[in-house]
């Protein structure tokens, strides 16, 4: 393999808030299967092995917020599901939380890269091709919340893999 060509992204390559997304997540399944307190869960992924390595601003952001506006979020996420909410698997879920979390309360980030992060947490936590799901629900959402930036943004021809 030459310096130019892609490598896979290792876990030393991860930055902070990739790794403050894939604690959250984990933490948001605890919520969902496990209706654990938010404090609690809090308390015991801060104990993780590399939780230290991870934006622990970003993770508080997106655990709390996701929980305190889990009504919120889930009005914006039901009308573009394809079936009952239920029948959601809690990992995706919880990556849909996210994503609409961070459409709506981070506009520093821009959205396609909320986009690719969700689609990599789905990728590695969900199941076969609960990415593709994901995908397709925050996409609209994106267009719907960030449409002027959205809109701004060059049309991708090439499909992600």
């Amino acid at each position: 393999m030459t310096d130019t060509q892609a490598k896979p992204r290792k876990a030393a390559d991860k930055s902070a808030r990739t790794r403050a997304r894939e604690f959250a997540l984990q933490a948001l399944y605890q919520h969902l299967v496990g209706r654990n307190e938010a404090t609690d869960i809090d308390a015991f992924t801060r104990d993780l092995s590399g939780f230290h390595k991870a934006d622990s601003v970003h993770f508080d952001a997106l655990l709390h917020g996701c929980i305190e506006q889990a009504m919120a979020l889930d009005d914006l996420l039901t009308p573009l599901l394809d079936r009952p909410l239920a029948e959601i698997s809690p990992i995706e879920h919880g990556v849909l939380w996210i994503g609409a979390y961070e459409f709506r309360q981070c506009p520093d980030v821009p959205w396609r890269v909320v986009l690719n992060e969700c689609i990599e947490l789905a990728k590695s936590f969900g199941g076969t091709d609960g990415h593709k799901y994901v995908n397709g629900v925050l996409h609209k959402l994106a267009a719907q919340l960030r449409p002027q930036e959205v809109s701004a943004a060059p049309s991708r021809q090439t499909p992600r893999g």
